[in-house]
């Protein structure tokens, strides 16, 4: 099992910075262009929601197929199967200044190719994009809390 921790500090609220990953328009605004989140069925983050992450790469398009495993206020946390297995955890903290983002990442590689592949390859570049990730999130969860004052 392969585990990526990271946070950022975001000057907006708890329920701004939730709303910025579990609004599927405001996902779209922070995730990789390369990525795509389609709905299974209609768009929630309740638990047991589906939906499916798409890698949008030339001919594969490989995909994850999500499930909500674990809600709370501030909190999602989707577990996923495809060429990867794991989970996909999203926490927010509230915090004197706005709220601490706290994303994990843990995750296998099944298959010993894709596997050796990834390691080789996309490792390091799959973790920038993740820190880059956290930091459109916060430009765009900054612009709506800014906006709603």
């Amino acid at each position: 099992m392969q585990v990526f921790e990271q946070s950022i500090q975001i000057a907006a609220s708890a329920t701004t910075v939730e709303q910025c990953f579990t609004d599927l328009a405001l996902m779209h605004r922070w995730l990789n262009p390369a990525l795509r989140c389609e709905p299974v069925g209609v768009w929630s983050t309740e638990m047991g929601s589906k939906s499916r992450f798409v890698i949008q790469v030339p001919l594969l398009q490989p995909s994850l197929n999500s499930t909500v495993v674990g809600r709370a206020p501030g909190l999602v946390v989707w577990e996923f199967k495809g060429f990867f297995t794991g989970r996909d955890r999203w926490e927010c903290q509230p915090t004197e200044k706005g709220t601490t983002l706290l994303n994990r990442f843990e995750f296998e590689i099944p298959n010993p190719i894709v596997r050796y592949g990834f390691n080789q390859f996309a490792l390091s570049w799959t973790k920038q994009d993740m820190q880059a990730q956290l930091r459109r999130l916060k430009r765009v969860a900054e612009e709506v809390y800014l906006a709603r004052k």
